[in-house]
């Protein structure tokens, strides 16, 4: 029997704290938390897609001073986020069904939560974050750069579906909502797990116009 894809709160109700041991101290995304906080006005209003445990996204931002909304599909992972940063906030949400006001926050982290979703649906999303978003907030976004749609193949000792863009299509999709692309950073980066397969990845810098 064919072993069904295991779908996105599932997969990361299981990997808890394992997941933040394989992506949490990637240099990467500790830059770009540097840089987010360096730009950032005092008690900023920022908003993390995809939170998982709350580490380094939410910690590091709400640490900060910074008043951090954290939501995530998996339950376990929100769980486990309040517990580890109970200076922010954190919701059990599917971020595609998320409404908030347009231009009401200054900045939105979206570290890897597109990977699981259809494309129409990641540029849905993109365009929500743009409207979210006030005039010259920032958002941070990662993603895995394999031009693929709806691929299946063993991760992290699951079988999951990915959907993905080569970083050039991303990135145009950021244009195409009224981002300004403000720099990218193209990288390989192996996750610290056993059996880790070494990711092509891009973290994208920009900012609503």
């Amino acid at each position: 029997m064919t072993q069904r894809p295991t779908p996105a709160a599932e997969l990361f109700d299981a990997l808890g704290l394992k997941y933040e041991q394989a992506f949490g101290n990637a240099p990467a995304h500790r830059t770009a938390l540097t840089w987010l906080t360096e730009h950032l006005s005092p008690a900023s209003e920022v908003l993390d897609i995809g939170s998982g445990t709350g580490r380094p996204t939410a910690q590091t931002l709400a640490d900060a001073g910074h008043r951090v909304l954290g939501v995530d599909i998996s339950p376990g992972m929100v769980e486990i986020a309040r517990r580890q940063v109970p200076n922010a906030s954190f919701r059990h949400q599917d971020a595609r069904t998320l409404e908030l006001p347009d231009a009401s926050v200054d900045a939105v982290c979206a570290f890897y939560p597109f990977l699981q979703m259809p494309r129409s649906d990641q540029k849905d999303l993109i365009g929500k974050i743009a409207r979210w978003l006030r005039p010259g907030g920032h958002l941070l976004a990662a993603t895995v750069t394999l031009d693929m749609e709806g691929a299946v193949g063993q991760w992290m000792g699951h079988e999951v579906e990915v959907t993905s863009f080569a970083a050039e299509a991303f990135t145009a999709l950021l244009e195409a909502a009224d981002l300004e692309v403000l720099r990218t950073e193209e990288l390989d980066f192996t996750p610290e797990t056993d059996g880790a397969i070494t990711e092509p990845q891009v973290f994208v810098y920009a900012r609503r116009r």
